[in-house]
């Protein structure tokens, strides 16, 4: 395949800084400035190019069926209170992830749209950020932004048909990611938001329904640092308050507020561990998971009283460390509810209040590998619901009752008549220095995965979180369903085998993640699943870091990468939008050594000229808030400028407009994005519809 128009001219220019004696070249730090009206040209003519190279035959066919499985029902979230299920899915056809209130009682009666977004904006680029319902569940207090842009204004509507309640004092700006919590009687609620024009110094206020929200009081900002993230959660009387303050990845700390005497305890602060907390059933204790002493986690529970704040010692363990991961536990009427996860598939168990184990208390997999998206409990009640998520099907709910059984709470969405019978295996693999490392393999069940199988695969590793986990996907059931083989590695970095997995693969540690990519590539074709000529490889956001430094150190290892959202200049990348709080993660630039991590593997800087480089999508959007699209323009720019093998090997980039990180994109704006990744990646390795 070529690329149709010559690729635009790009203007370099002899730019570079100095770090701590080490010059660094930046040639195109003119494209930076994404306000620029010459930017916008070069885009322009980037974009151009772009769609001269996938505007191809079967991009309509690509198009066709990742449409029809994006129509598919999705249910992603549900609150739990009052009988009633406040729920986050999004209806066959729907453009956007919708509000709906579900009975808790009756499985068959029909959802009730309490918002749907899309209806706000022309081309349906207005997404529900986040929600909570209030105790009674009468009320929601609801976060929406435009644009991809996810600074949210929060609003309240009513329960029962979704009507705005309150006046304009109750809408308030800024509060991207937004924790919230109720009072008891809905008349107000604590929650967090972020200064005007600022993205860090996040503070905690309170706010009373019918007030101006500008003069709410600050009721916690003593932030160990600017980047600081608080978290609220309220107990069921309304006496004690819980914030957490996430410093970096690896650091929570813990404080509570008894509001009947106004007196604030640290339960924890300064200790490099995780912790979340809610609040017991008979509210005399907070109970959750902490990773302290604990890498993989465990269960514990403090209680509420006036030695609170004595340390560790006075913490009591109830369900101790396992061999798997513990991922989180909830409070029910009757005692908990905890999933854990094996390589990324997960588990629910359900507990007594003590921890112990309760008869038919294991659901395992639900006959499949699944991973728990959410989980609603009430303190009022032994049911729980849980969002149940899988790379063959639709997210939905099941109910989960005392006694162990499941029962669907949804209508279960069949995706194989589109996609065929999916087959999914879970293996292992050896990384570059023996680490054995989890690889999941999806493809259709009448294909045998050989040398000549059109393959993708895909990763992350960072942040200890595990996106890549088993989850409904359509473009995974696209490529499949066109008879590919999709490969998904379970990369250092994440949290797939505790806090050990997570500190293997970030900071001075983050080359381990790259190796462990590359070394899936190695294994699949040394087993015969793929050949690098059918390999294509893909990544977001911190995976479009692990494909950007993958193709700058092995620019054999596949024919065809798709690299999104991604950070790529790994020196500047803190100035820019909300980066600074990724440094905990990855290094700051500006401490020595710390720049030593990143100046060795930031794919911006490895670029070699003359390079042939795999045929390269980077892709990215112009209102994203969390990564500028500057990463994706810089990098196209060089490597356009070095690899001496376009006609064959073309460096394509494409910024959408109207769009962000890719939370709260329109069904249209993705079945767009993935088509023309797909029909990119797909012309290359040998897979058209």
């Amino acid at each position: 395949m070529t690329t149709g128009p010559t690729v635009p001219p790009t203007r370099r220019e002899d730019v570079a800084d100095v770090y701590h004696g080490i010059s660094v070249p930046d040639p195109y730090r003119w494209l930076e400035d994404g306000d620029s009206p010459e930017v916008a040209a070069w885009v322009a003519a980037q974009n151009e190019l772009t769609r001269a190279a996938v505007d191809r035959p079967e991009r309509a066919r690509w198009h066709a069926r990742l449409v029809a499985l994006m129509q598919l029902p999705v249910l992603q979230q549900a609150e739990y209170c009052n009988d009633e299920l406040f729920c986050f899915e999004r209806p066959a056809g729907s453009e956007q992830l919708i509000l709906t209130r579900r009975s808790a009682r009756d499985a068959t009666a029909p959802p009730v749209t309490l918002l749907d977004p899309a209806t706000a904006a022309a081309d349906a680029a207005v997404a529900i950020d986040w929600y909570y319902a209030s105790h009674d569940g009468t009320l929601v207090a609801v976060g929406t932004s435009e644009g991809g842009d996810e600074l949210s204004v929060l609003r309240i509507v009513s329960s029962l048909d979704g009507s705005p309640v309150g006046g304009v004092g109750d809408e308030i700006p800024n509060t991207r990611a937004c924790s919230l919590a109720w009072e008891p009687d809905g008349s107000g609620f604590f929650y967090t938001r972020l200064p005007e024009g600022d993205e860090y110094n996040r503070t905690v206020h309170y706010h009373r329904l019918g007030t101006d929200w500008r003069a709410d009081p600050v009721v916690w900002d003593d932030r160990p640092d600017p980047q600081a993230w608080s978290h609220v959660v309220l107990s069921d009387d309304g006496r004690w308050l819980v914030v957490h303050v996430m410093s970096g990845w690896d650091r929570v700390d813990v404080h509570v507020l008894d509001r009947t005497t106004d007196t604030w305890t640290t339960v924890i602060v300064g200790v490099d561990a995780y912790h979340a907390f809610g609040f017991s059933a008979d509210g005399l204790s907070i109970v959750g998971v902490t990773n302290l002493d604990a890498p993989r986690k465990r269960v514990v529970r403090i209680a509420l009283d006036d030695r609170l704040g004595e340390g560790q010692e006075r913490w009591e363990t109830l369900v101790p460390e396992r061999a798997d991961v513990i991922k989180g536990v909830a409070v029910t009427a009757d005692g908990l509810v905890m999933t854990t996860s094996e390589g990324a598939v997960d588990t629910v168990h359900r507990l007594d209040a003590e921890g112990r184990p309760k008869d038919a208390s294991v659901v395992a997999g639900l006959g499949e590998a699944i991973s728990i998206a959410g989980i609603g409990t009430s303190k009022s009640s032994s049911d729980v619901f849980l969002v149940v998520d899988s790379y063959t099907s639709p997210t939905t709910m099941w109910k989960l009752t005392a006694d162990g059984s499941v029962t669907p709470w949804d209508e279960a969405a069949e995706a194989s008549s589109l996609t065929g019978e999916l087959s999914v295996r879970h293996i292992e693999y050896p990384s570059l220095d023996g680490t054995a490392v989890g690889l999941f393999l999806i493809h259709r069940a009448d294909v045998t995965p050989g040398p000549d199988t059109p393959a993708m695969l895909d990763g992350y590793g960072g942040f200890a979180i595990s996106p890549m986990a088993p989850g409904w996907q359509p473009r995974i059931g696209a490529w499949c369903a066109t008879g590919g083989l999709y490969a998904i590695a379970s990369l250092r970095g994440g949290d797939e085998r505790g806090e050990d997995w997570h500190r293997a693969g970030f900071r001075e540690n983050k080359q381990n993640v790259f190796d462990d990519f590359a070394a899936a590539a190695d294994y699949l074709v040394a087993e015969g699943l793929a050949s690098r000529e059918h390999l294509a490889i893909h990544g977001r956001s911190n995976g479009g870091l692990l494909v950007g430094a993958t193709i700058t150190q092995r620019p054999d290892l596949c024919r065809v990468a798709l690299c999104g959202v991604p950070l790529l200049d790994m020196i500047r990348f803190p100035h820019f939008r909300i980066a600074k709080l990724w440094t905990p993660e990855y290094g700051d630039p500006d401490i020595e050594e710390e720049f030593g991590w990143l100046h060795a593997y930031s794919p911006y800087h490895h670029v070699a000229d003359g390079t042939c480089y795999p045929a390269t999508l980077i892709y990215t959007a112009e209102g994203d808030s969390r990564v500028d699209p500057l990463h994706a323009r810089k990098m196209v720019a060089l490597l356009q400028s070095a690899s001496p093998c376009q006609d064959t090997n073309p460096i394509l980039l494409s910024q959408e407009g109207r769009a962000g990180h890719g939370i709260g994109k329109p069904v249209s704006k993705r079945a767009d994005e993935y088509a023309d990744a797909l029909t990119f990646a797909g012309s290359h390795v040998g897979l058209i519809p």
